[in-house]
């Protein structure tokens, strides 16, 4: 069977890679770089300024508490060149992975014709097709747009600017707005309606007043046009300031127009088993919509080529982790397919605790903070927030728990690493069972 894989970022890549274990015929396509917007351009490249960040964030507290003495000098020229570099790196790895299962990677644009990819001026006939061409930022339409930066043009700025305007409301935004405050912009959100909304509102709370502090929050705010310096919004007040859009996603799902069948939004449509209204084409990862996460992607493309082999499978969504990467992370994760009515919920909430990364957080009261919502009819958990430098972790273990439905009288014999900001792990255990 001849199977083509268009698009390399996470979807693509694991799927051409599980296609390949599987010894099944793999021509992967790539537009640009392998391992698509995850490392070249969104969460890897956020990571890797995070990592600064955090860095500079302990500085700053170990001088306050007095028993280191530093100025840091911080290039951001700098730090884009190890990016780049680092980059190139696993760019190669990733190829080199691929081509160790026998699949062939091939660089350039590709269009579909009928049963035929083409690329390069060369023709691929197919038996099955994965269409994982993710999604870009999405530009809302508003006069002087051409001026904003978004996250495509992170790696490209020559220094830190002087003053941003970042438009949006979500995670990105937040993820922005920390990474520059924390490098020395003065920085405004410009949330349409609220900031955070993924989040409970003590969570986002604690964010603003301990993590986010230095960041200039708008809230229920339109801009109506963009310039180069500033922004002006719909009550007339003009920020100065680079614009930066976090305004969602658009899926790359032109390539299919008028061959699959496409949501009202333009992304494909998939059932559960990631096939398209064409009997042997399938799609995975961000132009599918839904969840625009890695590890989701990377479920979905591999959900994808197990079926095209073959070997039937299906994808959940249920209990999905999040985070927010901030100078403390801030981890979230809810039951979606909780019936629980009102009555029945019980929050129990408290400050994290001292581990990795936080005894130093005590002196100064940022210590974290985690949020337990529970049935109590079914004695089952129904929502996590928690804001502790082990959260993303603590997080991915207990929504498998969750997924896997287990009854909280199990929790008990869950059995965490010590040091830990294991403060879920006290509501469960000592609060709460």
């Amino acid at each position: 069977m001849k199977n083509i894989v268009i698009g390399s970022g996470p979807a693509g890549r694991l799927g051409s890679l599980q296609l390949g274990r599987l010894r099944e015929d793999v021509t992967l396509i790539e537009k640009n770089h392998i391992a698509g917007t995850c490392l070249n351009e969104g969460c890897m490249v956020v990571c890797a300024l995070t990592d600064i960040t955090k860095f500079i964030d302990s500085n700053k507290r170990f001088n306050e508490h007095g028993f280191i003495k530093s100025q840091l000098e911080v290039s951001y020229e700098k730090i884009v060149e190890k990016i780049v570099e680092t980059q190139e790196k696993l760019r190669h790895l990733n190829q080199l992975e691929n081509e160790s299962v026998g699949n062939n990677v091939i660089y350039g644009e590709a269009s579909i014709e009928g049963d035929t990819v083409k690329v390069n001026n060369e023709s691929f006939e197919y038996d099955n097709l994965l269409v994982a061409t993710g999604a870009r930022p999405f530009i809302p339409d508003i006069k002087g747009n051409e001026f904003g930066l978004t996250n495509k043009d992170i790696l490209k700025l020559d220094d830190v600017p002087e003053k941003l305007n970042i438009i949006g409301g979500g995670i990105i935004a937040g993820e922005i707005a920390n990474i520059y405050s924390t490098l020395g912009s003065k920085v405004n959100i410009l949330a349409r309606s609220s900031f955070l909304k993924e989040i409970t509102a003590n969570t986002k709370k604690y964010v603003l007043e301990h993590i986010m502090k230095d960041i200039t929050l708008y809230e229920n705010t339109n801009v109506v046009e963009a310039f180069e310096d500033k922004v002006l919004l719909d009550n007339g007040e003009e920020l100065d300031g680079v614009p930066f859009f976090a305004t969602g996603r658009t899926p790359n799902s032109e390539i299919v127009e008028g061959i699959v069948e496409l949501n009202n939004d333009k992304t494909i449509k998939v059932d559960e088993m990631m096939k398209t209204s064409k009997e042997n084409v399938y799609a995975a990862g961000d132009v599918t919509g839904g969840y625009q996460l890695t590890p989701v992607a990377r479920k979905e493309g591999i959900t994808a080529a197990r079926n095209m082999a073959g070997y039937s499978n299906k994808v959940s969504y249920n209990c999905i982790p999040q985070t927010l990467s901030l100078n403390m992370e801030v981890s979230f994760v809810e039951n979606e397919k909780s019936q629980c009515p009102e009555e029945d919920k019980e929050t129990i909430a408290i400050p994290a605790i001292a581990g990795p990364s936080a005894f130093w957080n005590i002196l100064s009261g940022d210590t974290g903070y985690s949020e337990i919502e529970f049935d109590k009819k079914n004695n089952k958990i129904n929502r996590i927030n928690s804001i502790s430098p082990s959260s993303v972790s603590d997080v991915a273990y207990l929504s498998y728990l969750m997924r896997m439905d287990y009854d909280l009288d199990d929790y008990d014999e869950f059995i965490e690493i010590h040091p830990s900001t294991d403060t879920n792990y006290k509501i469960i255990k000592n609060m709460w069972l």
